[in-house]
């Protein structure tokens, strides 16, 4: 798990003035990480094009031009020249060097892109935007210094951005990388140090945003011998008008380790062997799985639900009916919310007064879920997407391991079902839903078939095999 900040300017700042560090020095380290994975990965008889621009982002790829010349073939793109007084003190070291100034882009094994970093605050002009055409023109392997180019501070192309197969960032990981219209520009994020090591650079800046890594997955253990299945929870899934969904969430569950799955309702269909049915909740239910398959809801079905004191996970159909309200004003309870953007807003145009819809939720994840969680601080939020987000009160938390392999219908079940099975275990609403989330990724990273071939079901064989190496 890694901190995530707004803004890394703070952390640099206090490395001038607590720990008499330079702009200069603080540069050179930066501008080394980035050679130091050009020459971990590329021969040295490599092309490299730096496109540096007018600031400290253009001067960090004139000190990385210093750096690689006599290694790599070096090359200099200066579309607009430079502002800043580190831009100007870069170019003046490096003009005795032997390393070519073009007029225009050029073909390169590699292509660096230092035009614009982080904090990106307006509109990319038209000269800018036609760069960045002539540079995806390019078939060299691209590289970001800090930020890809027209990605703006709230993570949003402003308005297009390049997109990059690999971002070096500075000194801390930042929210503007992990935001869902981010994903497909940044390529794989590397973080590099600057002159000092991470954990003094962030010391005394405490964040409430984190990145979750694939190590954080704490899979459900069940190492006592003296147990018996009432030992590991019941989960009630209460079965919609689409069954399909409920019996993906009753399936995933039983893999994620539950003891007992309870199919609640009036079943037209045939069940699996595993899942039982009765036409009520269960008195020894450990948790509920909601809203998967509905479109209508039934008073006594809700009612039943409202008078539980089980944890909830709630899900699909319940966002778009104003049973949710019921739920909300349970503030005692524990329950878990996994909304994907469309009922995401449905959600919060039936609970917030300011008006939302899908394109602005989408270019302000973080913002939106935040004031959602302020309102409802009782509430475990888990917002859908490439990215997803993890929220509760003031904590909030990104699983950035999404594929396309979950673009397809069932992912939201089994997601519901995993979550829902860890509640029934005794989890805790938050871990429950991270937990949930980084073994849903873990388990599509896992099918071995194509990414467009991945059903629910393989998801669910997947997952039922993590972890399956260690002892």
């Amino acid at each position: 798990m890694q901190p995530l900040y707004k803004s890394c300017y703070p952390l640099d700042n206090r490395c001038y003035e607590d720990y008499a560090l330079t702009e200069d020095i603080l540069m050179e380290h930066a501008s080394m990480g980035m050679a130091n994975y050009i020459k971990a990965n590329f021969t040295q008889d490599s092309s490299v094009l730096i496109v540096c621009g007018v600031g400290n982002n253009g001067a960090d790829g004139l000190v990385l031009a210093r750096q690689l010349q006599g290694f790599y073939d070096v090359k200099i793109y200066l579309p607009f020249g430079v502002r800043s007084v580190m831009a100007e003190v870069q170019l003046e070291r490096i003009q005795a060097l032997d390393i070519e100034f073009l007029d225009e882009v050029e073909e390169a094994d590699v292509i660096v892109d230092a035009l614009f970093g982080a904090g990106l605050s307006r509109e990319l002009d038209e000269r800018t935007r036609k760069l960045i055409v002539e540079l995806e023109a390019l078939n060299g392997f691209k590289i970001a210094c800090d930020v890809p180019t027209g990605i703006d501070v709230d993570g949003n192309p402003f308005p297009m951005a390049l997109f990059c197969d690999v971002t070096i960032t500075m000194g801390a990981l930042k929210e503007s990388l992990y935001s869902d219209m981010s994903k497909d520009y940044v390529g794989e994020i590397i973080c590099v140090d600057l002159g000092i090591s991470h954990k003094k650079y962030t010391e005394g800046f405490h964040t409430r945003t984190y990145l979750l890594e694939e190590s954080d997955i704490q899979l459900p253990s069940r190492k006592r011998a003296n147990t018996h299945k009432g030992s590991f929870g019941h989960l009630a899934v209460i079965a919609g008008e689409k069954e399909g969904a409920s019996i993906m969430s009753a399936l995933s569950s039983l893999r994620f380790g539950v003891g007992l799955v309870t199919m609640v309702g009036e079943v037209q269909g045939s069940l699996p062997f595993e899942v039982m049915e009765d036409i009520h909740l269960p008195n020894n239910t450990t948790s509920i799985a909601f809203g998967m398959g509905f479109d209508a809801f039934e008073d006594e079905t809700v009612e039943d639900i409202l008078e539980s004191d089980a944890p909830l996970v709630l899900d699909a159909g319940v966002f778009s009916n104003e049973v949710i309200l019921e739920f909300l004003e349970q503030k005692e309870r524990e329950m878990v919310l996994t909304p994907h953007p469309k009922e995401f807003v449905s959600l919060w145009n039936m609970t917030i007064d300011s008006p939302l819809n899908i394109a602005i939720l989408q270019a302000n994840r973080f913002e939106k879920v935040r004031e959602f969680c302020e309102l409802f601080p009782h509430v475990t939020l888990l917002l859908k997407g490439s990215n997803m987000i993890v929220a509760q009160n003031d904590k909030l938390f990104v699983n950035p391991h999404g594929t396309a392999r979950l673009s397809k219908g069932g992912s939201g079940d089994v997601l519901s079902g995993l979550i829902g099975g860890l509640l029934a275990q005794g989890g805790l609403p938050l871990e429950s839903a991270i937990q949930g989330s980084l073994a849903l990724c873990a388990g599509a990273k896992a099918y071995k078939g194509n990414d467009y071939s991945m059903m629910a079901s393989d998801l669910i064989n997947a997952i039922a095999s993590l972890g399956s190496s260690r002892s």
